[in-house]
C-alpha cells in the first residue's frame, strides 16, 4: 500500500490522505460519482444522460422526472470533472465539515445540487420561451458537480475569505474564489472546452448556495440562521469598484421578496457582554463576528492600558531605600569617614594638652 501511494503524485496523495480521514457523507459522493463514471463505458452514454441527468423538459409536468435532481449529481462522463469534483468534495470535507458537521454538510451538498439544477432548468426554460428552440427543453441535460463545487467555495469565503492566497502584484483572497472560477468557465466556454450547462450550472451554484448561507442556514446555537455579516454581503462578491451599484439592486431585490413575504427581514441581537441585562438589537450583524470583534477590541484595549500603566507607575514602598546611607552609598561612606577623622584629631588635641598640663606641674 505504501508503495503504491509513493508513486502518486504530491498533490493526490494529499487527496488519498484526506479521503481516508474522511467522513461516510464525503466517501459515499466520491465513491458514487467514481462508480456512475465507470459504468459509462459499460452502457451508453446517451442512455445514462437521459436517465440519470436533469432534462429542462422532462423535469416539469406532464412528466416530472423528479428523481434526476438526486442522481444528475453522481453523473460524469468526462475524466477530468470526475478528478475535479472529488477533489473539491474532499477538501470540503477537510474543511468545511469539521466546522458544520456530518449531516450540514449534506444538507448543503443537497441544496446546491437540486438547487442550482432547478435554477438551470429554469433559465433554460425562459431561453426556449425567448426563442422557442426545443433543443433547450429535450437535448439539453445538467448534471456532474459544478454546482456543488461552485457552493463550496462560496462556503470557505463566508469561513475564511479574508485569508490571502497570494502576494504577489495581485493579492488573491479565498474570498475572491467564487468570481474567479466563475469567469474561468465562463472563459473556457468561449474557447468551446466546455458546455454552456457547466456555465449555467455554476453560477446557479454561487446563487443558490449563497442564499441558503446568508438567509437559512442554523446556526450552531440554533436559535439564528444565516450570516448577515457585512463580509458576505451579495456585493462582496465583485470587486470593490462595482460594488455600490450592485448593493444597490441586491438590496432593492432582497427588499422586493421582504415585501412580498418570500424573505424574512432578518434582524439579529447583539449582546454587548455588559453587567445589565441591556441587549442591542441591530440588523446585518452577525452574533459570532460582532462577539470576534468585541474581544479583538477587548484585547487592544487591555495592551493598550497595560502600557499606559507601566509608563505611569509609581515606586513602591518597598522599593524605596530604608535610609539615605543606602540610597547614596558615597556619600555615607565619605560622612562615616570625616566622623572617624574628627574623633582622632580631638583625641590627639587631649593628648597634647595633658603632656602640656604634666609639664607645667613637674616645672
Amino acid at each position: 500500500m505504501a508503495a503504491a501511494t509513493t508513486g502518486l503524485p504530491s498533490g493526490l496523495q494529499q487527496v488519498q490522505a484526506a479521503f481516508t480521514k474522511s467522513s461516510v457523507v464525503v466517501k459515499a459522493i466520491c465513491i458514487s460519482t467514481t462508480l456512475v463514471y465507470l459504468l459509462s463505458f459499460l452502457i451508453n452514454t446517451e442512455s445514462i444522460l437521459s436517465g440519470l441527468a436533469v432534462t429542462p423538459g422532462l423535469i416539469f409536468p406532464p412528466s416530472f422526472r423528479i428523481w434526476t435532481l438526486v442522481t444528475h449529481a453522481f453523473v460524469e462522463v468526462h475524466f477530468w470533472f470526475v478528478v475535479i469534483g472529488v477533489s473539491v468534495t474532499v477538501l470540503c470535507g477537510r474543511i468545511v465539515e469539521p466546522l458544520w458537521g456530518a449531516l450540514e454538510m449534506l444538507i448543503f451538498f443537497a441544496v446546491s445540487t437540486v438547487g442550482s439544477a432547478i435554477l438551470s432548468s429554469m433559465i433554460y426554460l425562459f431561453m426556449y420561451m425567448t426563442s422557442f428552440n426545443v433543443d433547450y427543453l429535450f437535448d439539453t441535460h445538467f448534471y456532474g458537480l459544478p454546482g456543488y463545487c461552485a457552493g463550496v467555495f462560496v462556503a470557505l469565503k463566508q469561513l475564511c475569505g479574508d485569508q490571502e492566497l497570494s502576494r504577489g502584484a495581485v493579492k488573491l483572497r479565498i474570498g475572491d474564489l467564487p468570481l474567479v472560477i466563475l469567469v474561468a468557465v465562463l472563459l473556457l466556454r468561449i474557447i468551446g472546452i466546455v458546455a454552456g450547462t457547466y456555465l449555467c450550472m455554476t453560477g446557479s451554484g454561487i446563487l443558490v448556495s449563497w442564499v441558503y448561507l446568508r438567509f437559512y442556514q442554523r446556526q450552531s446555537d440554533g436559535k439564528e440562521k444565516g450570516d448577515m455579516s457585512d463580509s458576505f454581503t451579495f456585493a462582496s462578491f465583485f470587486p470593490e469598484v462595482i460594488r455600490p451599484p450592485i448593493a444597490i439592486l441586491a438590496n432593492t431585490v432582497h427588499s422586493f421578496l421582504v415585501r412580498i413575504k418570500v424573505c424574512k427581514k432578518q434582524v439579529r441581537k447583539y449582546d454587548v457582554g455588559a453587567p445589565s441585562p441591556i441587549t442591542i438589537t441591530l440588523p446585518g450583524t452577525d452574533p459570532a463576528d460582532a462577539e470576534r470583534r468585541r474581544q479583538i477590541a477587548l484585547k487592544a484595549l487591555n495592551e493598550r492600558l497595560s502600557k499606559v500603566e507601566e509608563q505611569t507607575a509609581w515606586p513602591s514602598m518597598e522599593d524605596q531605600p530604608s535610609s539615605p546611607d543606602s540610597e547614596h552609598p558615597s556619600l555615607s561612606a565619605s560622612l562615616h569617614g570625616d566622623g572617624d577623622e574628627t574623633r582622632e584629631t580631638d583625641r590627639l588635641e587631649m593628648l597634647d594638652e595633658t603632656d602640656e598640663s604634666n609639664i607645667q606641674e613637674s616645672s
